[in-house]
């Protein structure tokens, strides 16, 4: 079994205890900061996918990152998959526990890419789409800048992408000259 379909099953187990507890704002916002320290962090993760490192000294490491910083709840599944020897998989769990709370919560992420940062307007009107044609409760705004682009925006909701670049403009202008 892949490991992003175990971490999909790790990540609703523990969504289902942390609605059972009334604990899945905190939940979430455990496995956020989980992902932040393990992205900011690559050693951890390594520590983590290592099957030589002791059991007891990956618990130790995350008491010791974690035990003020998220839940009891979070504190009890990070033993307990690293008990079951599926370590490996937290830092797709969280991932996946991310996942699946946006999709709970109508929460989509929209990637732009422009030629220069968004102004508050522009970021509005890109927000307002998004929401009418996904029908989405809120919307996350990553924004990325590349020159490249001249001008206009790409934009890229889960696997659709709607290209408004002046970049592309110009290439399509091109083929169609050499056809």
């Amino acid at each position: 079994m892949s490991e992003i379909k175990v971490a999909g099953r790790y990540a609703k187990s523990l969504i289902d205890l942390a609605v059972e507890n009334n604990g899945l704002a905190e939940s979430y916002n455990d496995m956020v900061l989980f992902e932040k320290v393990v992205d900011e962090t690559p050693e951890l993760e390594a520590i983590l996918k290592n099957p030589i490192v002791p059991l007891d000294k990956k618990i130790g490491i995350l008491n010791g990152i974690f035990t003020d910083k998220v839940g009891k709840l979070t504190l009890t599944f990070f033993k307990t998959v690293v008990n079951k020897g599926r370590s490996a998989i937290l830092f797709a769990t969280a991932k996946q526990f991310i996942k699946q709370y946006n999709e709970i919560k109508g929460i989509v992420t929209a990637d732009v890419t422009s030629a220069t940062a968004l102004g508050d307007e522009a970021k509005a009107q890109i927000i307002a789409i998004v929401k009418k044609e996904l029908g989405a409760n809120e919307v996350i705004v990553n924004e990325k800048i590349d020159e490249k682009l001249i001008g206009g925006f790409i934009l890229k909701v889960g696997d659709k992408q709607f290209d408004a670049s002046i970049a592309s403009g110009l290439n399509k202008l091109k083929k169609e000259f050499a056809h």
